[in-house]
């Protein structure tokens, strides 16, 4: 297998899933390591927004009251 088909079997995986076991199992292991995320590890996550800016608006509604005395 030359070194275009490892890179390609590690980044492409349709390629990956295209191989047979036995060429599967010649692969080097992917430098890059495991590629999945646990749902936590996704929570840490960030990029890809922009936030512009942030505001707060209060409502506080009108309430009569009855003068005393």
């Amino acid at each position: 297998m030359s070194k275009l088909d490892v890179v390609r079997a590690w980044k492409d995986e349709e390629y990956f899933s295209g191989l047979s076991e036995s060429e599967r199992s010649r692969l080097p292991e992917d430098p890059a390591g495991m590629r999945e995320l646990t749902d936590e590890d996704l929570g840490f996550a960030e990029g890809g927004t922009v936030t512009l800016f942030t505001f707060t608006i209060w409502f506080c509604p009108f309430q009569e009251t009855e003068p005393e005395g």
